[in-house]
């Protein structure tokens, strides 16, 4: 794949990749990278969620999956432990979090908020989902069945919005629509994950090593 093209004067370019990191594992911070070298991106925040909307309360705390998080990024260039919706009182609402960013970054920064194919499913369900392509982009990290009708409400929310490449979503600051898919597909589920830590079994090589180190030092995800 090639690269979009950039000038040396070009706006920054800001993704933010939001979830409830429970725990981060390999699949996310792989995501991440290659979100990053797909759209020549400058950072990527990793946003963990506080209070997710739309999902159950996440097993392990707030600040715990954000060392996690932390750890499992370690030096890795341009991928941001992203602090900011552990700030905030309430339900962590994306469109709070993209405002909050955009005001950072300025009006010519090219902001994208990239999300899984799930979650894309459910967006017209957000709180504010017209805002979201008022303030960013949103580039949707496809998987290989992803043929499905989409859901009438979500249609009509992204007509006209859908661009075919880097390039012509980069044009703009905001308020288009992108499909990727990303070269390597790690079928890793935080689901899993925790099922195999509270059954007292392997989770190597699914997450970042130091991200296994601190889960087994604290017991985190045991079953008591």
């Amino acid at each position: 794949m090639a690269l979009p093209a950039r000038g040396a004067d070009d706006p920054p370019r800001i993704a933010m990749l939001g979830g409830t990191f429970d725990p981060v594992h390999l699949g996310h911070l792989r995501s991440a990278v290659e979100l990053s070298e797909a759209l020549a991106l400058d950072r990527v925040h990793l946003v963990p969620a506080a209070m997710p909307p739309l999902r159950g309360e996440p097993q392990v705390s707030p600040e715990e999956r954000l060392a996690l998080l932390r750890l499992g990024i370690g030096d890795t260039p341009g991928l941001v432990a992203d602090p900011r919706e552990l700030a905030r009182e309430g339900p962590s609402y994306s469109a709070d979090t993209l405002a909050s960013l955009r005001d950072e970054v300025g009006d010519a920064a090219r902001l994208v908020m990239a999300l899984g194919h799930d979650a894309f499913l459910r967006l017209a369900d957000w709180h504010d989902p017209a805002r979201l392509f008022e303030l960013a982009h949103v580039v949707v990290i496809e998987r290989p069945d992803h043929e499905a009708p989409l859901p009438a409400a979500l249609e009509s929310l992204i007509r006209g919005r859908e661009v075919g490449d880097a390039d012509a979503l980069m044009a703009r600051p905001s308020g288009r629509l992108l499909r990727l898919a990303l070269p390597t597909r790690m079928a890793i589920a935080a689901t899993t994950l925790r099922r195999r830590l509270a059954e007292g079994r392997s989770v190597r090589y699914l997450v970042p090593a130091a991200v296994e180190a601190r889960i087994l030092d604290l017991g985190l995800y045991r079953s008591h």
